[in-house]
């Protein structure tokens, strides 16, 4: 796994870097605890923000390069273009062919309806890892040592009313991940 490090070292900020490895760590106590997949885990972790440092201009070509058409919520919200193309990056770039480690990446920002075992730990372990300082980060890692399902609500809540008292739109994806939860609990 050094490899990765090595990859992603290059392409972020300090910072960035770190919060990569502590979700990457996150990720894989996350995974033994639910009984997911460690490698995988970890694999998805310290990759979720590998092209989030990239300049915006260098984003808008990426897309075009890619072929992917973003919706009208995705344009006017930058802070979801990584996940989308670093699951496009990880999948093209580096080659990995897991579709569940590059939709983990795809959806570790908006959530969807539906999620994996893999998909909820890297989701949950980039909210609570161990570089968050955010207000309730304490009670958001009470919740996901708790139970996977209740941290999922707790997140999207959270997700939910923050990005309303921003005045932001919320992405579809996160509001039939946030229906899905509430429905079945």
């Amino acid at each position: 796994m050094t490899e990765y490090k090595d990859i992603i070292k290059p392409k972020l900020t300090e910072r960035r870097y770190i919060h990569s490895l502590c979700v990457a760590d996150e990720a894989v106590k996350l995974a033994e605890k639910y009984g997911c997949d460690k490698e995988k885990a970890y694999t998805a972790g310290i990759l979720h923000d590998i092209i989030k440092d990239t300049p915006k201009e260098e984003m808008l070509k990426m897309f075009d390069d890619f072929g992917i058409i973003l919706t009208g919520v995705e344009k006017q919200a930058p802070k979801l273009w990584h996940a989308i193309l670093g699951s496009e990056y990880i999948k093209r770039v580096l080659k990995i062919n897991d579709d569940e480690i590059i939709s983990a990446v795809r959806y570790h920002t908006t959530a969807k309806a539906g999620m994996t075992l893999l998909e909820k730990v890297i989701y949950l372990a980039d909210f609570t890892s161990a570089d968050r300082d955010y207000n309730g980060v304490d009670d958001m890692r009470q919740f996901v040592m708790q139970d996977l399902n209740l941290a999922m609500q707790e997140a999207l809540k959270f997700s939910v009313i923050d990005l309303a008292e921003q005045g932001k739109a919320i992405h579809p994806d996160t509001l039939n991940a946030y229906n899905e939860v509430f429905m079945n609990k």
